[in-house]
């Protein structure tokens, strides 16, 4: 019987050694040890924690372990500030994903070489502290603001007026700050979406909005979806700018968790407000995951 060229290579070639086990495998679990006694010590206990302190104790005992939660829910005052928080983080996502998108698209599509200065221009925001931007809006929206004596002279207003005691200063700083994480996020969905796509509606007689509203739209739903829940969230946690700006007419869960922690000193109560705040975290991060798992099925 004459042997292939296949069954002399397989004859002659030498059999693989055979390994008696992975050397690395056991180190790259033990790696996982720090990071998960981390974890535990700054995250885990801390959470556990906060939830046992938000369970009734001593003599509010008496009207039930779960006498903060129902008071935050039952009583009038707390349930309108809880509806407050979700108006202030839905009101200031939809005003970031108004402006970021715009923006967004341009960087991915037509800014160039000038790409770089308008992340640049994005990210400085941020590196100041959020007290120094928050009184900047101050001075800017006060009685004899810049903005305010603008306003006037072009007749606008009919006198000068103190804006940064308004709760629209409020929304306009927290845009400010939580622009560039809808536009980032957008831009990373963005660049990976095949300009050729684009190109091929346009040829088969699409017109540019029509394109955008079939094409380019859907294909960044992911990065919107991402914006918006960060977006979300970090308005939520957000309690300093109430503070400053507003005049103390927007109030919401954040803001009396300071108040309940520094000033009435009601630690059980402040508790159950935090992890209100976590469980409306926990549930947009839950709504995010299944968009993208029904994302990728589609895809």
């Amino acid at each position: 019987m004459t042997a292939t060229v296949e069954d002399a290579a397989a004859v002659a070639a030498p059999a693989p050694a055979r390994r008696r086990g992975d050397p690395y495998r056991l180190a790259r679990s033990s790696w996982t040890v720090p990071v998960l006694v981390f974890l535990g010590f700054f995250f885990v206990i801390p959470l556990g924690a906060n939830l046992w302190r938000s369970l009734a104790t001593g003599e509010a005992l008496t009207q039930g372990a779960l006498v903060f939660y129902t008071r935050l829910v039952g009583d009038a005052y707390y349930a309108g500030v809880l509806v407050e928080t979700v108006k202030v983080g839905v009101v200031a996502t939809l005003a970031s994903l108004i402006i970021g998108y715009p923006v967004a698209y341009f960087m991915v599509r037509y800014a160039g070489r000038w790409n770089g200065l308008i992340v640049f221009l994005l990210i400085a925001p941020l590196l100041t502290s959020i007290i120094m931007r928050t009184f900047g809006w101050r001075v800017l929206l006060a009685r004899k603001g810049a903005l305010t004596l603008l306003l006037h002279d072009w007749g606008l207003i009919a006198r000068p007026v103190n804006l940064a005691d308004d709760p629209i200063a409020v929304y306009v700083a927290l845009v400010h700050v939580l622009v560039p994480f809808m536009v980032l996020s957008i831009v990373a969905v963005l660049q990976q979406v095949d300009v050729r796509l684009e190109e091929s509606s346009r040829v088969l007689g699409a017109g540019p909005l029509t394109t955008f509203l079939r094409i380019t739209l859907p294909l960044s739903l992911d990065g919107i979806a991402t914006g918006c829940i960060l977006v979300f969230v970090i308005t939520n946690g957000s309690f300093l700018t109430m503070l400053l700006l507003g005049g103390g007419k927007v109030t919401t869960l954040s803001v009396l968790i300071y108040q309940q922690f520094n000033v009435a000193r009601d630690t059980g109560f402040a508790a159950a407000m935090g992890n209100v705040l976590l469980f409306i975290a926990l549930v947009c991060l839950a709504l995010q995951a299944r968009f993208l798992r029904r994302q990728g099925v589609k895809s």
